[in-house]
């Protein structure tokens, strides 16, 4: 029986895990939770780290407390609500722990979702605002003439999202307020200034905002910009700008009750809701999706390698180990600049475009150390009998290399002569798969046939909807193939940052078509390649004629969910390919 059984239940160390962030205000108000944590929990070991933008990372952390004697660490996720870090990125984290120190116990604390302690802050929050306005302006607003604004994260995953919702409403009908709306400051909608935009109009005195943040940080700090804005819009109109949670004990009693049920394996989770588990709609495709850590990259990093480390500003980090992702940073013991909005991956496909790559764009591509494209033997002589079998000098390397795919996949040479490109559409298809990283297909056929491995390696996500009930639904209601229906939710759900890949269906490419004309969709890329004698012809050609977007699809009836999937993994070997290009450019200059 290891130590770690032998332990007693109640000794166990606590590591609290942030997410980290850019802004150093924030980081300090975590620091000062979690000495609070520790002051409120003397004789036991706290400890605390981070997914990214901060050090110590969490590993470094749980290292920390387990060279301070912890047996048994408990890992409390340091974020509201559950979504993607506590569902995903921190059991992940926990995983490899467990694999690194097998003679550790380890145990995972539920996150922050709405607890009566933190309703209780809240309620505080708004208390204090009004008090300062009162205080100010010497006059008491009743809360029926006023309206709550309850600024939330926004998340990928709705379960948190509603989350919001709840806490808005109970505080409207605890506090007495004429009515509240929910916003969110990223992901999902409506963004904050839409929701404060919304509020000003339903005639009410006041507005109350109140952003439901642990810290402080850029997203707060851009809340309270936008209620200024709005203030300044709308003189006549009385904004109050209630504070986030903060460092507060409420908060510290909250933590540590999560960990102790941590500790006892009592951590309960809502699972009936959530789109890991059970269907819900809009994210049906998610269901059983595997636990894959997007952090990696920054484990390692302590306060003590950052120390050491020229100065930079907020978003450096020292690296001590590398992804074999695409959003891997660097090799041990460098520095990068991570761009807020662009990854690694898109400062290198920038680079495509360009004859001679910039430097910056250079050191970003060689960082991604992404292994290189290596095929089967037999794949390897098929396309070396397919480069030796035409003439491909008429056509761009990026055009002959998608060609070469599609005579390889087809078996017949004759079919370069039907398949058209729109002008640049092969580079800007590598260029969308690293910027956007999303293929939307019509049929799980298209799915099935693209290559796994180079879609883990870049990062890319697939979503097909033709088989889900509310595609069955959309489709019986507005009399269309489950083929188009998908489309169209595809066309609501993402937006544009897409490539679509049709290789079945005509109706899915006239749909494309529809929308594309008629709802200003732009696609980064569409692949339009059905079978079939079915109105086949008629939407290729109608492909063709739509100038709005880039293309790529073939005169006559053959085409194909094969074709459409090689024309995918085309690109994604050239985006690789290109990348080690670049790497190696950098490496030896």
């Amino acid at each position: 029986m290891s130590a770690a059984a032998d332990t007693p239940a109640d000794d166990y160390a606590i590591v609290i895990a942030g997410h980290g962030s850019r802004d150093p205000d924030g980081v300090a108000e975590f620091e000062a939770l979690v000495d609070l944590v520790r002051a409120r929990e003397p004789n036991r070991i706290v400890r605390h780290g981070y997914l990214e933008f901060a050090t110590p990372t969490i590993d470094v952390a749980v290292e920390q407390a387990i060279a301070a004697g912890a047996r048994h660490v408990v890992m409390v996720p340091g974020v509201l609500l559950a979504a993607t870090h506590a569902k995903n990125d921190m059991p992940s984290e926990l995983l490899a722990l467990e694999r690194q120190y097998p003679e550790i116990r380890f145990s995972f604390g539920a996150a922050l979702d709405l607890h009566a302690k933190l309703l209780q802050l809240c309620a505080q929050r708004v208390i204090e605002a009004e008090g300062r306005a009162a205080q100010s302006s010497g006059e008491t607003v009743p809360r029926s003439e006023a309206c709550l604004v309850v600024v939330g994260r926004g998340t990928s995953d709705p379960d948190a999202n509603s989350e919001i919702s709840k806490l808005a409403r109970m505080l409207e009908e605890g506090l007495g307020f004429g009515t509240s709306l929910t916003c969110y400051a990223g992901t999902a909608k409506p963004k904050v200034a839409d929701g404060l935009a919304a509020a000003a109009r339903l005639g009410y005195r006041r507005v109350v905002v109140l952003p439901y943040f642990l810290f402080d940080g850029i997203l707060v700090k851009r809340i309270y910009a936008a209620a200024e804005e709005l203030a300044a819009r709308n003189p006549s109109l009385e904004i109050l700008q209630a504070s986030y949670l903060g460092p507060h004990t409420h908060v510290a009693d909250v933590f540590i009750e999560r960990a102790g049920q941590g500790a006892l394996g009592r951590a309960t989770m809502n699972c009936a809701l959530c789109k890991y588990r059970v269907q819900i709609v809009g994210f049906e495709q998610q269901v059983g999706t595997p636990q894959r850590a997007h952090h990696l990259k920054v484990r390692g990093l302590s306060a003590s390698t950052t120390a050491s480390a020229p100065a930079a500003d907020s978003a450096t980090l020292t690296s001590g180990s590398a992804s074999a992702s695409v959003s891997a940073t660097a090799a041990s013991g460098t520095t990068v600049s991570r761009p807020p909005e662009a990854s690694v991956a898109s400062m290198a496909s920038a680079a495509m475009l360009a004859s001679t790559p910039p430097t910056a764009a250079a050191d970003a591509a060689a960082a991604l150390r992404l292994p290189a494209y290596v095929p089967h033997p037999i794949e390897a002589e098929s396309m070396r009998i397919i480069d030796a079998g035409h003439d491909w000098s008429a056509y761009s390397p990026d055009d002959a290399r998608v060609l070469k795919r599609i005579v390889h996949t087809s078996g017949d040479f004759n079919i370069v002569d039907d398949i058209y490109f729109s002008p640049g559409a092969s580079v800007i298809g590598m260029r969308a798969l690293l910027r956007c990283k999303r293929v939307i297909t019509d049929v799980t056929m298209v799915q099935a046939g693209l290559k796994q491995a180079l879609l883990r390696e870049l990062g890319i996500e697939t979503w097909c909807a033709v088989h889900d009930e509310t595609t069955h639904v959309l489709a019986q209601t507005h009399n269309l193939t489950r083929s188009a229906a998908g489309i169209r939710r595809a066309w609501e759900t993402f937006g544009n940052d897409v490539i679509v890949a049709i290789g079945d269906a005509p109706t899915a490419v006239m749909e494309t078509i529809r929308l594309i004309e008629t709802q200003g969709w732009r696609p980064q890329l569409v692949i339009g390649l059905p079978v079939g004698f079915v109105g086949t012809r008629e939407c290729k050609q109608a492909l063709r004629e739509t100038m709005q977007v880039p293309r790529i699809t073939n005169a006559g009836t053959r085409g194909g969910s094969p074709w459409a999937a090689t024309v995918v993994n085309a690109l994604m070997i050239g985006a690789i390919e290109t990348i080690a290009a670049v790497s190696q450019e950098a490496t030896s200059s």
